[in-house]
């Protein structure tokens, strides 16, 4: 099954007037994402020399439901040439044939279609920055807070002109072609400077974050030549590596004086850049093209060292303008306003608060650092966002807050909140439905309940509010949506440039993460009878190939440009996809049943309120048990989890009489009052298990809670079962001793 939009170009059909209105395009480069290739493609050479090797592809179209197969064999794989001979950058699109490359200058295939927003002429990031800042050059677009307190702003053309100047700087430090430029430290206006700035010198980002060793794996593997550091703290990562880096040509801090000798500071570096004539910078702006790599991501790296994901201009430029126009948002409106504080170095914070803002011609509000450590709502309640995206613990722990709250107020006052709350759901399951419910009831919680919460929550502006890069309870979608925020997924990965699908308000459901939207695709592929298979995606967001390993490329990206995810999943007959589990995760367990964890996870978590984490084990094993962690207090310096048990975790033992405080409390027992309520929640769980083989027989408490210090969790807050696996073997070896 495929879902998209759009017209299908067919068999025989000359593509050619598809694309020669764009007046910057070189070379072959004409496919259609649905055939996945071009009919009869014809070279054109708008801004460029002839291309001597110039071959036609050939295409089968298949009517209307998604992309075809091209005829390999006549098709020429060119990934890569000199850019020399194309000098009509930044937003030309320079010659490629190949779906994907894993070369650093290398180019690929834009999946262009004939009708929609698929066919729109590409643009570079330097070329949106700069067409912004001309259309809208006063306009606020980005706001941090000084010394005193007080936001400083930054306007649409100073932004640009920071861009400019700290790329010449760049260029001033030597920083080579198809080499990076490497950005360590918490989101700021020099963050998305050095980022944009390295991007207009035409050469690719990289960001990173994590112990030394791992920013030394980055740096090696991106051929860094510049380092930039927030302060002495990460500073201080990268002198201990320093001398095992032979590309590092400056290391760069932009918070604080420097106080190691050699190490520029902020305002020496954009000192620099105002020597360097505009000339030289306009030169190799030339040079770009929409269609080659402008930044480098590591994935995840759950399994294995991180891969190294390219990304192309087109891939964010295209993307952030397709959201746009899926979540109806207009550059007319002046006053979309945004809050920072997702780790930049994960491309849903990039997509969102660099290229869809910049787009939508938004205010970007920095966060301070410990965002993500309490002081978010602060900052939620100074700027009143109109747009939100954050990862499901965010929420999480939003909702434990309000529960918290909930829990001692009033009989009246809990009772009014029950009745408000229970109209709120029941409007957005009747939108849901179809159905317009503006219930009498609805409204009066709406202006006198609802609108008190959102306030206080800082969200009272908020048009959208989103949960991605990690799967979120419906309990937490349906809690958010009973006063009156609509919270909706998003789902989508690196290699999708971030946004592959988003719920709306007018098309969701609750346990899918999203409805088709225009010029992107979906497959099942290899599908089970109950319809689940590997999920494929298909469009323009689609990365170019991992740096430097063709083979993980050519896995990642099939012949006809499928991007196959790994994710397991099923699409309905409304279109609306469900992603169940990953097909690395899934567990076979020794009688052969092939068990998808992450549902049985969750259930469990929905039937203990206590449990901050659960991992399923059973790979290879007679049956299934499950590590469980209880929902504690977290070191705000560090991110550390603190043996001091959550409120949350302390109501639900004092419920059961006990009267624990930490976790050491609950290990040390007696308290055989809780193993029990925690055996009657994992019972309630296996009550809905599929079969025997799904239910759970065994569980351990742990001493602590999963976390991105301890390395059980990675920065997108996914849960790295390989790391907690081995940490926790001897417990898991208990499990299956003696059975």
């Amino acid at each position: 099954m495929v879902t998209g939009t759009g017209d299908v170009i067919a068999s025989g059909e000359d593509v050619t007037v598809m694309t020669t209105k764009f007046s910057k395009l070189n070379g072959v480069n004409i496919a259609d994402v649905r055939n996945n290739g071009v009919a009869n493609a014809k070279n054109v050479n708008s801004n460029g020399p002839e291309l001597t090797t110039t071959k036609h592809l050939e295409s089968d179209s298949i009517g209307n439901n998604g992309p075809g197969v091209h005829n390999k064999s006549s098709a020429q794989t060119m990934t890569s040439v000199e850019n020399t001979d194309f000098r009509n950058g930044p937003d030309q699109v320079l010659p490629a044939t190949g779906w994907s490359t894993s070369t650093a200058n290398g180019r690929v295939k834009i999946r262009f279609e004939q009708s929609g927003i698929a066919a729109r002429e590409p643009i570079s990031v330097p070329g949106l920055l700069h067409k912004i800042a001309e259309q809208y050059p006063n306009n606020p677009a980005l706001a941090s807070k000084g010394e005193d307190g007080q936001w400083k702003i930054i306007t649409y053309k100073e932004y640009e002109d920071s861009v400019r100047t700290c790329a010449k700087g760049f260029l001033k430090l030597g920083l080579k072609r198809y080499h990076s430029v490497c950005i360590l430290g918490f989101n700021s206006p020099e963050w998305f400077f050095s980022d944009l700035g390295a991007i207009y010198a035409g050469y690719s980002m990289i960001y990173f974050s994590g112990s030394a060793e791992a920013c030394h794996y980055c740096a090696v593997k991106s051929r860094a030549n510049i380092i930039v550091v927030e302060d002495r703290k990460q500073l201080d990562k990268i002198m201990s590596i320093k001398d095992r880096l032979p590309e590092l040509k400056a290391v760069v801090q932009y918070h604080g004086k420097p106080e190691v000798e050699g190490v520029i500071s902020w305002e020496e570096l954009m000192e620099m850049g105002r020597q360097v004539p505009d000339v030289e910078l306009d030169d190799i702006l030339k040079t770009i093209g929409v269609n080659e790599c402008c930044s480098l991501l590591f994935t995840s790296g759950t399994v294995g060292n991180p891969k190294v994901a390219m990304l192309s201009h087109d891939n964010f430029t295209w993307d952030a303008e397709s959201i746009i126009d899926h979540m109806g948002i207009s550059s007319s409106n002046k006053h979309e306003a945004i809050v920072s504080f997702l780790p930049l170095s994960h491309v849903a914070a990039q997509i969102v608060d660099i290229y869809i803002a910049i787009k939508g011609v938004a205010t970007v509000y920095f966060a301070d650092k410990d965002a993500l450590k309490g002081s978010l709502v602060k900052t939620l309640q100074e700027v009143r966002p109109t747009r939100i995206l954050a990862v499901p613990r965010v929420w999480e722990k939003i909702y434990e807050k309000m529960q918290e709250i909930g829990a001692q107020s009033g009989v009246i006052k809990r009772a009014v909140a029950t009745w408000a709350k229970g109209h709120g759901l029941q409007h957005y399951v009747d939108k849901m439905n179809g159905i317009d419910s503006n219930t009498f009831s609805y409204m009066l919680a709406k202006k006198l309940i609802f609108s008190r919460i959102k306030q206080a929550l800082g969200l009272d502006r908020c048009a959208t509010t989103l949960s991605g890069a990690a799967p979120i309870s419906v309990d937490i979608k349906k809690y958010f949506m009973s006063i009156d925020i609509p919270l909706m997924d998003a789902f989508g990965m690196t290699e999708t440039t971030g946004g592959h699908l988003l719920s709306k308000e007018e098309a969701f459901r609750f346990e899918a993460t999203g409805q088709k939207r225009e010029g992107v695709y979906s497959k099942v592929i290899n599908p089970e009878e109950d319809g689940q298979g590997e999920m494929c995606f298909n469009g323009r967001h689609i990365f170019m190939g991992y740096l430097d390993d063709p083979e993980k490329t050519s896995e990642a990206l099939d012949e006809e440009g499928w991007l196959h995810s790994g994710d397991i999943g099923k699409i309905d007959e409304n279109d609306f996809l469900y992603i169940t589990g990953r097909i690395k995760e899934l567990i076979i367990t020794a009688g052969g049943e092939n068990i998808p964890p992450v549902l049985i996870e969750e259930e469990v978590k929905a039937q203990l309120p206590c449990i901050s984490n659960a991992m399923l084990i059973g790979d290879k094993r007679k049956f299934l048990s499950v590590l469980l962690t209880l929902k504690t207090e977290m070191n705000l310096e560090t991110g550390e989890p603190l043996e001091e048990l959550a409120p949350a975790a302390k109501q639900w033992c004092n419920a059961l009489g006990c009267d624990a405080n930490t976790v050491k409390d609950v290990l040390n027992g007696p308290n055989e009052q809780v193993l029990a309520a925690i055996q009657e929640g994992i019972d309630r769980a296996n009550a809905k298990a599929m079969s025997n083989a799904q239910r759970i027989q065994k569980f351990q408490i742990l001493p602590h809670d999963f976390s991105i210090p301890t390395g059980e969790i990675g920065p997108t807050m996914k849960l790295k079962r390989s790391v907690a696996q081995k940490k926790y073997a001897d417990v898991i070896e208990r499990f299956y001793q003696q059975t």
